[in-house]
């Protein structure tokens, strides 16, 4: 072990089948413990672990083990090896994909939290009710600590009405809150003032742009610490080509599936969630790697995946000098944006001559966040730094839950 238990944080991200949990110290961000529990519901639920410094242990959690079955397996047969671990957890984070207009900070969990969660189930169907199991389930099991929930949505509530609402009648806003919400907003907000620390800004006089990029993707414009525009909308499947996921698409495109190929708008939304994106271009893979590949073997889907992810990227940062006036630095970070340099390359190439944005090719080659790589990648004579910044959601949670119990 290289790090001393003191007071520790247990971070838990919970999806529709899977959660994820963490154990850090608040403080200088040491993790003690990580891992996931996937395929619940299903008749293959697993749950793997590892200790610092300790090889990944795993177990099978029954067929059809749930959300609960998880958290108890992560309390009384993992944490019972490290009591000193267990007793050390002095608060519960969660993170929540979307909190709507309710929530611009994190929020001490209670019962009326959880209604309001439930509320924004809509804007987040596939995230949400599986948020709210998780934090039923860590509730009971960990019922001697404050539990308390960041926002992914949080961070965007500082746009302007210009960037958030759409051009539909007032009273599907006012009334049903149909508007842009953004997500990744943990992660953006953690790479910006990564970024400004790093390339010397404080962050209330910094204007960058933030690229999460990866399975699920999202584009943001901060200027002085504040978030003016970011790529997704009502729902993560708005904005940048994903995984999985349409990213923008003309909306005519669903009644035409409907009234003229007869779809069901079940149909729609199953393929517009889970069977679009870059599996859909390619005909193979969600995989960025497997894209990659094919785009360095000659394959014309995958070619045609890898440029159209990389166009859609350079659109969105090059529409985001409007909000910002100037831009000081692009921030790239998510699985793709650390590791892919060939990505970035592509990316900035696609920007236009008079934003003056040129990178280094030995520094973006060797900025590899798996092999340890990071930093500044931009050429000397580039007007817009360029930065690679390994994003870090779980100590964001891990502090903000920190501050409940400080």
């Amino acid at each position: 072990m290289t790090s001393n238990v003191e007071k520790t944080v247990l971070v838990i991200n919970c999806g529709s089948s899977s959660l994820k949990f963490a154990i850090i110290n608040p403080d200088d961000g040491h993790v003690f413990l990580n891992g996931i529990a996937e395929k619940l519901g299903l008749p293959d639920a697993r749950i793997e672990w590892r200790f610092e410094g300790i090889d990944k242990e795993s177990a099978d959690l029954g067929a059809g083990a749930d959300h609960n079955v998880a958290v108890s397996f992560l309390n009384n047969n993992i944490l019972s090896k490290r009591k000193d671990l267990l007793d050390s957890i002095c608060a519960v984070g969660h993170r929540i994909v979307q909190g709507g207009e309710l929530y611009s900070e994190p929020t001490l969990v209670d019962d009326e939290v959880e209604k309001g969660i439930e509320k924004c189930i809509p804007f987040a169907p596939l995230h949400n009710p599986g948020h709210l199991i998780g934090i039923r389930a860590a509730r009971k099991a960990f019922n001697k600590v404050p539990h308390v929930t960041v926002f992914d949505t949080a961070f965007h509530q500082t746009m302007p009405d210009v960037a958030y609402r759409y051009a539909i009648p007032e009273e599907l806003y006012t009334k049903h809150g149909i508007r842009r919400y953004g997500a990744h907003g943990t992660s953006h907000g953690y790479v910006y003032n990564e970024a400004a620390r790093e390339l010397g800004y404080e962050a209330s006089d910094f204007n960058a742009i933030t690229c999460h990029l990866g399975n699920g993707a999202s584009i943001s414009a901060v200027k002085n610490g504040k978030c003016m525009d970011t790529s997704m909308g009502l729902t993560p499947l708005d904005g940048l080509v994903m995984g999985t996921r349409t990213g923008s698409i003309d909306a005519s495109v669903v009644f035409f599936m409907c009234d003229v190929l007869h779809y069901k708008v079940e149909e729609v939304r199953e393929i517009f969630n889970k069977k679009s994106g870059l599996i859909a271009l390619s005909g193979t893979t969600s995989d960025w790697r497997g894209i990659c590949e094919g785009y360095k073997n000659g394959d014309e889907k995958c070619t045609l995946a890898f440029k159209m992810f990389c166009y859609r990227a350079a659109k969105f940062i090059a529409s985001y000098y409007v909000p910002l006036g100037h831009v000081d630095a692009i921030v790239f970070t998510g699985g793709i944006g650390e590791n892919s340099f060939i990505m970035r390359k592509q990316v900035i190439e696609y920007l236009p001559e008079i934003l003056g944005a040129r990178l280094d090719d030995a520094l973006n080659e060797k900025a590899v966040a798996y092999l340890g790589g990071r930093g500044l990648i931009s050429a000397p004579d580039s007007r817009v730094k360029i930065i690679v910044v390994p994003t870090n959601e779980e100590l964001v949670i891990a502090r903000s839950a920190y501050k409940f119990v400080k």
